[in-house]
């Protein structure tokens, strides 16, 4: 048996692909399966099965167009309602795939009819535990229905319990997510995973996480229950738009470049009110950049905060220095079902931005903030930072605002002087001073760590 992994940073997630050598299962494919279809290529793999754990709400699922293009059966849980055909399985089936074998089981709590995927090839077992048992956690229960995350977390725990009582130690563990994702819920104190020395990947195995997972290192399920929802703050705005557009079975995806727009088509996408998105370093926004853009920076988090707090349905044109950043975004933004952009720019901002108005704001550290708050104590400080982060301390004096809910919130910000805006790292930070700046007030961005504010001195409050 030989297991290829297909991260996706970008979401915090993996896609898996499982060989006899000869045939494959595919397991929680991204919305790319171009992807999945050059790794196959490249050890002539003919794609017998698509699994999927479950319905995806982080994200829009490749799944049915890889079994339509490969010819392979696409599989989900029997229970779940979909509006097109699709092979159902249930708790115990088992099935060949090529000399592999394959068994189902039942795993609810991440959704109420999640499956997991045993798959063994006579020497060894490993478990695809989708969004059920992560490393050190498990998949948050809220998703569905704040009214049912009590009843799911409950099966939540039952779940892991099942997986460690009836699978071996040795049993590998490979989640689809739990790496940066926000379907993990709150992470264990101590995580457990080690480094596959064959493929350099991230793996766990039943044992491991019998010492450190919260669901297995927690006896009582009341208190399990309390410490998991106890835990859980926002999650991504776009969610919502992922399991319906699942359940309908999506197509294709186009990741042709987009319409170049010139700076007449910019400038009228900007004045209607549509998104035009800055793909370059914050620092290079920060220092010249077109009135009315934002800026989220393309990278291994940029679609998670896009897609969160762009109003969904609204045109997004794509601007950058080259093609390939560009064309990166445009990937990112499909998989979560912006299947186009609107257009795009390339060429930096001296091609796109020709004669339109351009603005730039300053860039400071931390030690810059704490000179300035000697100076004029009263300086408007703003945290965009998640709850969870903000409750482990904030700058005392300091405005709170998610980055998620800015643009709702925008007028409680001051517009009487400058607004230092910091997060953890500078990243969210950025977005935050971009939509300031749109907004018409005066961002100065902390491009620094919040891991300095107690290092440094600032007096800090949960």
């Amino acid at each position: 048996m030989e297991i290829l992994t297909i991260e996706t940073p970008s979401l915090g997630d993996r896609s898996y692909v499982v060989t006899d050598g000869t045939v494959a299962v595919v397991i929680d494919p991204q919305r790319d399966i171009d992807r999945v279809l050059e790794r196959t290529a490249e050890r002539d793999l003919r794609i017998t099965h698509v699994l999927e754990t479950h319905k995806h709400n982080d994200y829009v699922t490749g799944g049915l167009e890889l079994a339509r293009v490969t010819g392979a059966t696409y599989a989900l849980a029997a229970e779940e309602e979909m509006f097109f055909d699709f092979h159902g399985l249930e708790d115990g089936d088992e099935f060949a795939v090529g000399g592999l074998t394959v068994r189902a089981l039942h795993t609810p709590g991440h959704t109420p009819t999640h499956l997991s995927y045993v798959v063994a090839d006579g020497e060894r077992q490993a478990v695809f535990t989708g969004g059920s048992l992560l490393y050190g956690s498990v998949g948050r229960t809220d998703l569905i229905s704040r009214a049912a995350a009590e009843e799911l977390t409950r099966a939540q725990y039952a779940t892991a319990r099942r997986l460690a009582d009836e699978l071996g130690d040795d049993t590998v563990v490979l989640p689809t997510h739990g790496f940066g994702s926000f379907c993990s819920s709150a992470a264990a104190d101590e995580t457990t995973s080690h480094v596959d020395p064959n493929t350099g990947v991230e793996i766990s195995t039943i044992g491991e996480q019998k010492q450190v997972n919260l669901a297995l290192t927690i006896t009582d399920a009341d208190e399990f229950v309390a410490r998991l929802l106890g835990g859980l703050d926002a999650y991504p705005r776009y969610y919502a738009h992922m399991a319906p557009r699942n359940k309908v079975g999506p197509g294709p995806i186009d990741l042709s470049p987009a319409t170049e727009a010139d700076a007449t088509e910019l400038s009228r996408r900007i004045h209607a009110g549509e998104w035009v998105v800055d793909l370059r370093s914050r620092t290079a926004y920060a220092a010249d950049h077109v009135v009315g853009t934002v800026n989220v920076e393309v990278g291994n988090t940029f679609i998670t905060y896009l897609a969160w707090i762009v109003p969904w349905g609204v045109p997004v044109t794509l601007v950058g220095d080259t093609q390939e950043e560009v064309s990166e975004a445009q990937r990112q933004l499909a998989r979560v079902g912006i299947d186009r952009p609107a257009s795009q720019g390339t060429g930096g901002i001296e091609a796109y931005g020709e004669g339109l108005g351009r603005g730039a704001y300053a860039v400071a550290d931390l030690e810059a903030l704490a000179k300035q708050r000697a100076d004029e104590p009263r300086t408007h400080v703003l945290d965009v930072r998640r709850n969870d982060e903000r409750a482990e301390g904030g700058i005392v004096g300091s405005m709170h605002v998610p980055i998620h809910e800015l643009e709702q919130r925008m007028d409680e910000i001051p517009d009487d002087g400058e607004i230092w805006v910091h997060c953890a790292s500078g990243y969210r930070a950025s977005i935050a001073a971009s939509l300031l700046a749109r907004a018409g007030r005066t961002p100065v961005l902390i491009d620094d760590s919040d891991q300095r504010l107690a290092e440094l001195g600032f007096e800090l409050t949960a």
